[in-house]
């Protein structure tokens, strides 16, 4: 998505070699007409899908499911809590994952009545970095033994290492979905097809 590269490229910050801040238009400031982008971008990859409902963890990555769930004709968004809020029921399903930008382990946590049985759900989150949360939120999709029907990426940070494994993670599902080819930094949807695996394209 050549608005995305150029947001990222132009006012993007690199820190070390690790970390990518992108907090001026992405994560902290939003960039309302860009995040609306996004999700008219990831809507159309999955136009076709039958997507029920919009998974993500919070915080960062509820800006663009929310947008994803609007271009999608304003499904449900259900946002992954972390930590042990008062305000969240006990009967809930659970996942631990580790963050690669606070260097910190938490629980995530979902409501059970939320996702539910057979839900076709689509996983969206801002970055990729070791893959801990999208493998947290396929977890919870197991346990709710839901359907992914894929999942997409703003941007990825580092090699396909963690692309990779997110797919051969996300093989317990049937069937199990392609991941599109991987740069240093870029955009990144994996999707669930029938027939053979291979490529989608998503952002260019």
């Amino acid at each position: 998505m050549k608005e995305l590269i150029e947001a990222i490229q132009n006012r993007g910050v690199g820190i070390g070699r690790d970390v990518v801040k992108v907090d001026s238009f992405l994560n902290h400031r939003i960039d309302v007409a860009l995040a609306t982008r996004i999700g008219q971008e990831i809507a159309a990859a999955f136009k076709d899908d039958g997507v029920e409902c919009i998974l993500t963890v919070e915080a960062s990555g509820i800006a663009v499911a929310l947008t994803t769930a609007q271009a999608l004709g304003n499904i449900p968004v259900v946002f992954a809590k972390k930590g042990d809020p008062r305000n969240v029921s006990a009967d809930v399903y659970t996942a631990q994952v580790y963050s690669f930008t606070h260097q910190t382990s938490s629980t995530i946590r979902v409501d059970r009545s939320y996702i539910t049985e057979g839900m076709r759900v689509l996983i969206v989150d801002d970055f990729l970095a070791n893959g801990e949360a999208i493998d947290g939120l396929m977890s919870i999709l197991r346990q709710a033994r839901a359907e992914l029907v894929g999942a997409a990426v703003c941007v990825e940070k580092g090699s396909r290492r963690a692309a990779s494994a997110c797919a051969r993670r996300a093989s317990a599902f049937s069937p199990s979905p392609p991941w599109m080819p991987s740069a240093m930094v870029r955009s990144s949807c994996v999707r669930r097809s029938p027939g053979p695996e291979k490529f989608h394209p998503f952002f260019k």
